[in-house]
């Protein structure tokens, strides 16, 4: 009795694991409810809109947090089935408890019950419900594709970012020597510059400070020149890395689809 008790527990969580981890019903639903329930929390920002149905607004936010708490708990509860997990069942479960998506799906429902232990700011509630976007991470194959991208590219990534940073500070001091005596109230140290460095190098130019001295519109000048190509070198490389990786998906999907004698298994050879 006991092992077939156990045997009906095991196929239910693998039924389960299955339904929450591939079930096209389930995954456009979760889908539907996160991008809904960001346009419910801008719509919610507009005080007519609040005051007028604030009530079904709340109906609906305790909705999200009931089926978001729900799905974290089921996928806790059959994590240890997870392949990539070694270990134990209980290292299993605490390792997804500690992995990314694992704390996105935490984050999504904490702050709705973080009041009633602690006190908590509303404000501070209303953001963490960002972060449920994140959630769209698991479901979509876009993010998937760009979050693949910038985790392929992050070292040349990195190496045009620390250029820049050294651009940025060394503009930035180099200004607030030349426009520190005829500006001191905008250019009073460098760190006040480095906001006009910023707005010079990226092209933005907001207008609320520049240079008056002659030297000081020369290198304004330099700087906005060679922000031109530093601001275009990382969308060079992404650019890149993301028509490299849509071609290697082509030629997948391209390749003869061939089939396992033993279990009958379609898979694409590499």
């Amino acid at each position: 009795m006991t092992r077939q008790t156990e045997s009906n527990r095991s196929h239910l969580k693998k039924r389960v694991f299955h339904f929450i981890n591939q079930s096209r019903l389930f995954i456009n639903f979760i889908y539907a409810l996160i991008i809904v329930d960001m346009i419910a929390l801008v719509l919610g920002s507009y005080k007519e809109i609040a005051q007028d149905y604030g009530y079904w607004l709340r109906i609906f936010e305790l909705f999200t947090v009931f089926i978001f708490t729900v799905e974290y708990l089921l996928r806790v509860w059959t994590a240890d089935l997870y392949h990539r997990y070694r270990g134990s069942a209980l290292k299993k479960r605490i390792r997804f408890v500690f992995s990314t998506y694992g704390l996105i799906d935490l984050a999504a429902i904490l702050p709705f019950y973080l009041p009633f232990i602690v006190p908590f700011n509303f404000l501070m509630l209303r953001l963490f419900r960002l972060l449920r976007i994140f959630k769209l991470g698991r479901y979509s194959r876009s993010l998937q594709t760009i979050s693949k991208i910038l985790r392929e590219t992050r070292a040349e990534l990195a190496l045009t970012v620390f250029a820049v940073f050294i651009l940025l500070v060394l503009s930035a001091t180099l200004m607030y020597y030349i426009e520190g005596k005829a500006q001191p109230e905008k250019f009073a140290s460098i760190g006040h510059s480095l906001w006009w460095s910023i707005a010079t190098l990226t092209t933005v130019g907001y207008g609320d400070v520049y240079p008056i001295t002659p030297m000081g519109k020369v290198l304004s000048a330099l700087i906005a020149l060679i922000g031109i190509g530093f601001v275009a070198l990382p969308t060079g490389i992404i650019s890149s890395a993301f028509i490299r990786n849509i071609q290697q998906q082509k030629e997948k999907k391209q390749k003869p689809t061939c089939t396992c004698p033993n279990c009958g298994t379609e898979f694409k050879p590499d």
